[in-house]
């Protein structure tokens, strides 16, 4: 992902590690430097230091530095000099690593999350339960998240970042070793207990890509790491397509073997969530020393004391587009959330003994998602149409699932693989857009809290969707049970045609001088945005 060196006055990727030359423009106009606009600062200098460009009287030019910690009283000068001075953001390498790590810890959850419902077939026989238990299962992720979510978001508001991702791979690692406890035939509310265990991490999981990228990476790179991030839970979905129906085969004729097989599955897991927890011990930071864009800078002097969780809560449910796009997200992750945990009883109806060739379908579904995915990511960076792109992946994601619903029993299951890829290319391709757009709307709002409530929707609507189109398969068959999404997913497009495009942190990094305090309280419209930008631009020339 590219640097924003060219836009920010930083020469590439200048990282806290490194011994690079940081070269400070001098000469150009201060504006705020970190503070909120409108807000008297109350502190003599923002905590973190902060390059910035002054205009204090120099001789025109560029002068360079090997590391400003190396030469505390040039940095003094230009943090007091600079009260008010404009932020030159920087970008860290561990970046890159932070993202990599978090990216794999969500592909285990999520594989542990479709692990049972890929096999729903073999672990009704192992357990001796029904279809519905093994549902639940799947469904108990969906379940924790709803009653979990707002304290989760509160902790990562206020404890921050490494503390949840700490819990989120400690839970899931604990989860994985429980469930190697549980492979005996009259042992199913073990592996429920473990899964509940894994859902409970989730909830400290799902929210954190929006944060991740706006906390460490720079505009022209954010949308695109959101996506990345994301991508790391949709390939936990894919493998957990993949590989459990190669690992547990079908042996209904030798439980034993049956139990052999589920045992190492899970043993594998296991020590995959271990190594993955320890990394997170080891290498996760809660943010960069430099601020990666002037939307995160704006925020630094922000106060705990002037923080109130209960508050943005309000501001967020005030905020008229971001409720649009709440239930709007909802609906369409919870249709995918549907797909997902019924696509083995679907492909089997159908195609029966077709355990395998379902996973395989469920993971050409993911796979083009994540490819959808990181072309959205980069569209985005580029573009920063998110409303456009958004509305448009939403109607392709419908146009989709009514040929994959007319096509499930036409007899090819060449065909059911080139729709489910379709669909996926869409329907997996749209979570990261929420995500960004609902980020670009609700600023300064917390990323985590407004990604908390996005999934806690995706969740409860995901339930219901789960819920009923099982019903629908089970006493039917699955083309009404697709009937009944598609039909919601068409009520989301007009929820999102309705949704008015607010992108308060792009004005922001664009340089607009906008009165955030007043955003964030007052959620106005799109004209209101562009109302107080051309005010404060008129300010700036006074």
């Amino acid at each position: 992902m590219g640097g924003e060196g060219a836009d920010m006055g930083e020469p590439g990727e200048g990282g806290e590690e490194g011994g690079e030359t940081l070269k400070v423009a001098m000469g150009a106009p201060f504006q705020q430097n970190g503070c909120l606009p409108g807000k008297e600062s109350e502190h003599s200098s923002c905590s973190t230091p902060l390059v910035a460009e002054s205009n204090v009287e120099v001789r025109s030019g560029v002068f360079s530095f090997p590391d400003l910690e190396d030469h505390p009283e040039v940095e003094e000068m230009l943090s007091s000099s600079a009260s008010g001075g404009k932020l030159t953001p920087r970008l860290s390498k561990r970046r890159l690593v932070v993202l990599a790590i978090f990216s794999l810890y969500s592909l285990v959850n999520a594989f542990q999350w479709i692990q049972y419902s890929i096999l729903t077939s073999i672990f009704t026989q192992y357990y001796s339960v029904s279809s519905s238990q093994i549902d639940w299962l799947s469904m108990a992720y969906m379940v924790a998240y709803i009653p979990l979510i707002f304290p989760a978001t509160w902790l990562l508001d206020i404890r921050g970042l490494r503390l949840t991702a700490l819990l989120g791979s400690g839970l899931n690692c604990l989860g994985a070793w429980i469930k190697c406890t549980s492979v005996q035939q009259n042992l199913y509310p073990v592996t429920l207990l473990a899964q509940i265990i894994c859902s409970i991490a989730q909830v400290f999981i799902l929210g954190l890509p929006s944060r991740i990228a706006s906390v460490w990476f720079g505009p022209k790179e954010v949308s695109t790491a959101c996506a990345v991030a994301v991508l790391g839970n949709q390939l936990g979905t894919a493998i957990g397509f993949l590989l459990p129906p190669v690992l547990v085969p079908n042996t209904s004729d030798d439980l034993d073997l049956m139990g052999h097989n589920i045992r190492n599955m899970f043993y594998g897991t296991a020590a995959v969530s271990t190594f993955l927890f320890i990394l997170v011990a080891l290498v996760f930071k809660e943010k960069p020393k430099y601020p990666p864009s002037q939307s995160q800078a704006v925020l630094l002097d922000v106060s705990t004391e002037d923080y109130s969780y209960k508050q943005s809560i309000v501001n967020l449910f005030k905020n008229v587009p971001f409720v649009l796009l709440l239930i709007s997200y909802g609906i369409m992750t919870g249709a995918f959330y549907s797909v997902s945990t019924l696509l083995n009883q679907m492909i089997v109806f159908h195609y029966e003994g077709e355990e395998v060739n379902a996973g395989r379908i469920g993971l050409t579904l993911v796979v083009a998602g994540m490819v959808g995915s990181i072309i959205c990511g980069l569209w985005l960076d580029h573009t920063k149409t998110y409303k456009q792109t958004t509305l448009i992946v939403y109607i392709l994601s419908f146009v989709g699932m009514v040929v994959f619903t007319f096509t499930l029993d036409c007899g090819h299951l060449i065909v059911v693989f080139v729709t489910g890829g379709v669909l996926g290319f869409f329907m997996t391709g749209y979570l990261p857009l929420g995500f960004e757009y609902a980020v670009e709307i609700t600023y300064p709002e917390s990323e985590g809290t407004s990604s908390g409530l996005l999934n806690a929707s995706a969740q409860i609507f995901g339930i219901l969707f789960t819920l009923i189109q099982g019903k629908l398969t089970t006493d039917y068959n699955p083309r009404a049970g697709n009937i009944f999404l598609f039909v919601w997913m068409f009520i989301g497009i007009i929820l999102t045609a309705l949704i008015k495009s607010d992108l308060r942190r792009h004005s922001v990094n664009s340089g607009i001088n906008v009165d955030i305090k007043s955003l964030s309280v007052d959620s106005p419209t799109e004209d209101g945005l562009n109302k107080t930008a051309s005010k404060s631009q008129s300010d700036t020339k006074i």
